[in-house]
Protein backbone atom coordinates (compact mmCIF):
# COMPACT_ATOMS: atom_id res chain seq x y z
CA UNK A 1 0.00 0.00 0.00
CA UNK A 2 1.45 3.63 -0.77
CA UNK A 3 2.71 5.88 2.19
CA UNK A 4 2.53 9.32 0.63
CA UNK A 5 2.87 10.62 4.03
CA UNK A 6 6.16 8.26 4.44
CA UNK A 7 8.59 9.74 6.88
CA UNK A 8 6.33 12.67 7.87
CA UNK A 9 5.85 13.90 11.43
CA UNK A 10 3.09 15.67 12.07
CA UNK A 11 1.74 17.58 15.51
CA UNK A 12 -1.96 17.79 16.36
CA UNK A 13 -2.73 19.93 19.05
CA UNK A 14 -5.38 19.35 21.26
CA UNK A 15 -6.99 20.36 24.25
CA UNK A 16 -6.18 18.45 27.41
CA UNK A 17 -9.80 18.05 28.61
CA UNK A 18 -13.10 18.00 25.59
CA UNK A 19 -11.62 18.16 22.36
CA UNK A 20 -13.63 17.10 19.83
CA UNK A 21 -13.26 13.00 18.97
CA UNK A 22 -13.95 13.02 15.55
CA UNK A 23 -11.61 15.89 14.64
CA UNK A 24 -9.15 14.09 16.55
CA UNK A 25 -8.83 10.60 15.96
CA UNK A 26 -10.57 10.72 11.99
CA UNK A 27 -7.42 12.87 10.93
CA UNK A 28 -4.82 10.71 13.44
CA UNK A 29 -5.87 7.58 11.56
CA UNK A 30 -5.68 8.84 8.49
CA UNK A 31 -2.72 10.64 8.26
CA UNK A 32 -1.44 7.27 10.28
CA UNK A 33 -2.36 5.00 7.59
CA UNK A 34 -0.43 7.21 5.01
CA UNK A 35 2.44 6.86 6.60
CA UNK A 36 2.82 9.98 8.99
CA UNK A 37 3.71 9.65 12.31
CA UNK A 38 1.76 11.24 15.13
CA UNK A 39 2.89 13.40 18.12
CA UNK A 40 -0.31 14.18 20.26
CA UNK A 41 0.52 17.99 21.60
CA UNK A 42 -1.29 19.48 24.66
CA UNK A 43 -1.03 21.49 28.12
CA UNK A 44 -0.77 18.45 30.39
CA UNK A 45 0.51 15.09 30.05
CA UNK A 46 -1.17 12.09 30.53
CA UNK A 47 -4.65 11.12 29.47
CA UNK A 48 -6.39 14.00 27.40
CA UNK A 49 -10.09 12.91 27.55
CA UNK A 50 -12.50 13.77 24.54
CA UNK A 51 -15.97 15.55 24.68
CA UNK A 52 -17.45 12.40 23.23
CA UNK A 53 -15.16 10.38 26.25
CA UNK A 54 -12.36 9.49 24.09
CA UNK A 55 -8.83 9.14 25.59
CA UNK A 56 -5.95 9.73 24.16
CA UNK A 57 -2.31 9.72 25.71
CA UNK A 58 -0.31 13.10 25.21
CA UNK A 59 3.17 12.65 23.95
CA UNK A 60 4.33 16.10 23.94
CA UNK A 61 3.53 19.71 26.41
CA UNK A 62 2.41 22.79 23.99
CA UNK A 63 5.48 24.74 25.71
CA UNK A 64 8.33 22.38 24.44
CA UNK A 65 6.78 22.03 20.69
CA UNK A 66 9.07 23.17 18.03
CA UNK A 67 7.06 23.60 14.97
CA UNK A 68 10.39 23.60 12.86
CA UNK A 69 10.49 19.46 13.33
CA UNK A 70 7.25 18.92 12.09
CA UNK A 71 5.92 18.93 8.36
CA UNK A 72 2.53 20.15 9.60
CA UNK A 73 1.17 21.31 13.01
CA UNK A 74 -2.85 21.15 13.23
CA UNK A 75 -4.94 22.53 15.78
CA UNK A 76 -7.90 20.05 16.93
CA UNK A 77 -11.43 21.87 17.75
CA UNK A 78 -13.76 21.19 20.39
CA UNK A 79 -15.13 23.05 23.58
CA UNK A 80 -11.91 22.43 25.30
CA UNK A 81 -9.61 24.30 22.27
CA UNK A 82 -11.55 27.78 22.95
CA UNK A 83 -8.93 28.20 25.60
CA UNK A 84 -5.95 28.56 22.52
CA UNK A 85 -8.25 31.13 21.26
CA UNK A 86 -6.58 34.06 23.27
CA UNK A 87 -3.32 31.79 24.23
CA UNK A 88 -0.25 33.91 23.39
CA UNK A 89 1.43 30.43 23.10
CA UNK A 90 -0.53 28.79 20.80
CA UNK A 91 -0.44 32.00 18.56
CA UNK A 92 3.32 32.47 18.32
CA UNK A 93 3.20 28.52 17.24
CA UNK A 94 0.24 29.49 14.67
CA UNK A 95 3.02 32.29 13.54
CA UNK A 96 5.82 30.07 13.45
CA UNK A 97 4.05 27.70 11.01
CA UNK A 98 2.76 30.32 9.05
CA UNK A 99 6.04 31.72 8.20
CA UNK A 100 7.04 28.61 6.61
CA UNK A 101 6.67 26.00 3.96
CA UNK A 102 4.89 24.19 6.75
CA UNK A 103 1.02 22.88 6.70
CA UNK A 104 -0.80 24.60 8.90
CA UNK A 105 -4.40 22.93 9.54
CA UNK A 106 -7.24 24.08 11.92
CA UNK A 107 -11.16 22.24 11.94
CA UNK A 108 -13.66 23.35 14.12
CA UNK A 109 -13.54 26.46 16.34
CA UNK A 110 -9.39 26.54 16.03
CA UNK A 111 -9.31 28.70 13.12
CA UNK A 112 -10.14 31.41 15.37
CA UNK A 113 -6.55 30.57 17.21
CA UNK A 114 -5.05 31.56 13.22
CA UNK A 115 -6.99 34.53 13.01
CA UNK A 116 -6.29 35.61 16.67
CA UNK A 117 -2.54 35.14 15.54
CA UNK A 118 -2.99 37.33 12.63
CA UNK A 119 -2.14 34.11 9.91
CA UNK A 120 -5.59 34.31 8.39
CA UNK A 121 -5.41 38.42 7.57
CA UNK A 122 -6.05 38.16 3.94
CA UNK A 123 -6.79 34.61 3.69
CA UNK A 124 -9.74 32.19 2.55
CA UNK A 125 -10.78 29.93 5.69
CA UNK A 126 -13.47 28.24 7.45
CA UNK A 127 -14.75 27.94 11.12
CA UNK A 128 -17.46 26.59 12.94
CA UNK A 129 -20.96 28.00 13.35
CA UNK A 130 -24.57 27.75 14.06
CA UNK A 131 -27.34 29.02 12.98
CA UNK A 132 -27.66 30.80 16.54
CA UNK A 133 -24.34 30.83 17.32
CA UNK A 134 -21.87 33.18 14.90
CA UNK A 135 -19.09 34.38 17.11
CA UNK A 136 -16.24 32.37 16.12
CA UNK A 137 -17.12 33.36 12.52
CA UNK A 138 -17.40 37.27 13.35
CA UNK A 139 -13.55 36.24 15.17
CA UNK A 140 -12.50 35.27 11.97
CA UNK A 141 -13.94 38.31 10.03
CA UNK A 142 -12.76 41.03 12.61
CA UNK A 143 -9.22 39.86 12.57
CA UNK A 144 -9.41 40.07 8.36
CA UNK A 145 -10.14 36.63 7.23
CA UNK A 146 -12.44 36.05 4.51
CA UNK A 147 -14.99 33.89 5.76
CA UNK A 148 -16.41 30.77 3.51
CA UNK A 149 -19.23 28.99 4.67
CA UNK A 150 -17.79 25.66 3.23
CA UNK A 151 -16.51 22.35 5.05
CA UNK A 152 -12.94 22.75 3.80
CA UNK A 153 -11.10 26.23 2.79
CA UNK A 154 -7.69 25.80 1.18
CA UNK A 155 -5.27 28.50 0.86
CA UNK A 156 -1.80 28.02 -0.27
CA UNK A 157 -0.28 26.05 2.66
CA UNK A 158 -3.66 26.79 5.49
CA UNK A 159 -5.78 24.36 5.62
CA UNK A 160 -9.04 25.27 7.77
CA UNK A 161 -12.39 23.16 8.46
CA UNK A 162 -15.94 23.38 9.94
CA UNK A 163 -16.01 20.57 12.10
CA UNK A 164 -16.82 17.31 13.01
CA UNK A 165 -18.57 15.86 9.53
CA UNK A 166 -15.36 17.60 7.51
CA UNK A 167 -13.12 15.79 9.74
CA UNK A 168 -12.28 13.46 6.72
CA UNK A 169 -12.06 15.95 4.10
CA UNK A 170 -9.71 17.89 6.39
CA UNK A 171 -7.43 15.20 6.36
CA UNK A 172 -7.48 14.57 3.02
CA UNK A 173 -6.95 17.77 2.14
CA UNK A 174 -3.12 17.47 4.48
CA UNK A 175 -2.43 14.74 3.04
CA UNK A 176 -2.55 16.37 -0.47
CA UNK A 177 -1.05 19.28 0.34
CA UNK A 178 1.94 17.55 2.32
CA UNK A 179 2.53 15.12 -0.82
CA UNK A 180 2.66 18.03 -3.40
CA UNK A 181 6.16 18.89 -1.08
Amino acid sequence: MEKPLENRKIAMIIAFREFRDEEYFIPKQILSSAGAKIITVSTSLGQAIGKMGGDVRVDLLLDELKPGDYDAVLFIGGPGAAKYIDDSLAHQIAREVGETDMVLGAICVAPAILARAGVLRGKNATVWSSTLDKSIVKILKEEGAIYKPEPVVIDRKIITANGPAAAKEFAKAIIEKLGQE
